[in-house]
């Protein structure tokens, strides 16, 4: 048996990540993401899939971001009809996620067709809601650390990540005709120290690892990130401001009003109104209370008392009348609201009217791909284009890293020093070019490995003759 793969996205960016495994008679995939960020990146996603469908058996998924399973929908539209393996949390949370994703697709071609502001005369989503619905019934939850049999000779293990709600590291098991051989994806990392989810666990052995590489370059603050959240915040208030902070729905809305809940409690800011303004981050917080075994909060949700997702001061908004209301809003109020790159969702409209305010203050709590209209404002850009128009970027931007619900580097070397011996190839996936870079150099002299930066498109043997 030869074993290769195919990397078909998640190589050279931080987006689209998609790693085809062929085993001769067998072909799947290890996750199914979108490609967001630059133009050149987002039209990949209107790309043919380059093999025939009927040929591909299954797809394994790492976690429910959009990166990570966004294309599901295109690839069941071009006929892939085959299983789609992950944690039962992680399906829950991508049949939010791709319905939402399918609707804001619907809703941003309609009002670039009315609006004229598209270079197509007649603009189509890359898919609607109703394809969304059709790959729910390809979905087949797992538990962690329970094998799961892909075919007779391939065997999948699912375990905690740390990164959001179900995020795991996917071992997987191949047995050849004389050796058996494991390969590992991280899937997106964790914080070791989150308060709301396990931290990553730590994997043994793998004959071939692909580990992501987001913050490769980086290492976090040692400040406390409640503390850096607090300044932001006050920072603002002082000038009479409204803070805004555009949070992925999935995970770091959770975990931002974890943090907002016990500054109040402990009297660190004042216990202003706080609008969660999105219906998928709504939906997911709900499962939150549904997985109680997947993360650390068991305990605190089944209390009567106020608990990070139900205090007195925090107002969900579902509907768009609700939302709306919040555009003339002035004064002390915070508004967390998807997404969190600022490339789509109800947070456009909030940056659309607020954004121009030098009193406000705009909060970003995580990684801004390049490309991506969050990382324009992080960059200082004067001015930036939403609903075709150009908005003055007047209001103070902070940038919050210690937020990330990645890994940093110390914390992926901490996970890669857990191997106990030096896998054959170490793929760094998941990164941009310094990212990477930096990451791979790190883990070749540190620990001696065998490093390789894939590039998009590019196939690797990984063995002959098992």
């Amino acid at each position: 048996m030869d074993i290769s793969v195919k990397f078909l996205g998640g190589a050279g960016s931080v987006t689209g990540s998609k790693y085809l495994i062929d085993t001769g008679d067998f072909e799947f995939l290890v996750d199914c993401g979108l490609f967001q960020g630059r133009r050149e990146l987002r039209e990949r996603n209107w790309d043919k899939f380059p093999m025939p469908l009927d040929q591909m058996e299954a797809i394994i998924l790492t976690h429910a971001h959009l990166d990570h399973v966004g294309y599901l929908p295109r690839l069941v539209k071009q006929g892939f009809t085959g299983p789609i393996y992950c944690t039962e949390a992680t399906a829950e949370l991508a049949k939010i996620l791709l319905l939402d994703s399918g609707k804001l697709q619907e809703e941003e071609a309609e009002y670039a067709r009315k609006k004229g502001y598209s270079r197509h005369d007649d603009p189509q989503p890359l898919y609607s809601m109703e394809d969304a619905e059709k790959v729910f019934p390809q979905f087949v939850p797992c538990d962690f650390e329970i094998p799961i049999e892909i075919n007779p000779n391939i065997h999948a293990t699912f375990y905690h990540a740390g990164h959001i709600l179900g995020a795991s590291i996917v071992k997987i098991v191949i047995q050849g005709d004389q050796q058996k051989k494991r390969l590992v994806f991280s899937g997106d990392l964790g914080r070791y120290h989150d308060p709301i989810l396990f931290p990553p666990t730590r994997i043994p052995k793998a004959d071939i690892l692909w580990i992501e590489s987001t913050y490769g370059n980086r290492v976090s603050k040692k400040i406390k990130p409640e503390d850096e959240l607090r300044d932001a915040i006050l920072d603002t208030f002082d000038r009479g401001g409204l803070v805004i902070i555009p949070s992925f729905a999935i995970g770091r809305t959770q975990l931002i009003m974890y943090y907002i809940f016990q500054l109040m409690e402990k009297g660190k800011i004042p216990k202003v109104p706080v609008f969660a303004d999105s219906p998928m981050g709504i939906n997911a917080t709900e499962l939150y209370m549904k997985f109680k075994t997947d993360h650390r909060l068991s305990a605190v949700l089944e209390e009567d008392e106020a608990h990070p997702f139900d205090f007195p001061q925090l107002k969900y908004y579902k509907n768009q009348e609700e939302s709306k209301s919040l555009n003339e809003f002035r004064g002390n109020a915070i508004i967390i609201s998807a997404s969190g790159m600022a490339t789509g969702g109800r947070v456009l409209h909030h940056l659309y009217h607020h954004l121009p305010n030098e009193r406000n203050g705009i909060i970003f709590v995580g990684f801004q791909a390049e490309g991506t209209r969050g990382r324009r404002i992080v960059e200082g850009e004067k001015f930036v284009t939403i609903y075709g128009q150009q908005v003055a970027a007047n209001a103070k931007v902070y940038q919050v890293e210690s937020l990330s619900a990645h890994a940093d580097q110390e914390e992926l070397m901490e996970w890669a020093e857990g191997f106990c011996e030096k896998p054959k190839m170490t793929f760094v996936i998941h990164g941009e070019e310094e990212s990477s870079e930096e990451l791979a150099l790190k883990l070749k002299t540190e620990l001696g490995w065998n490093t390789i930066i894939p590039n998009y498109l590019e196939s690797v043997m990984l063995f002959e003759g098992i």
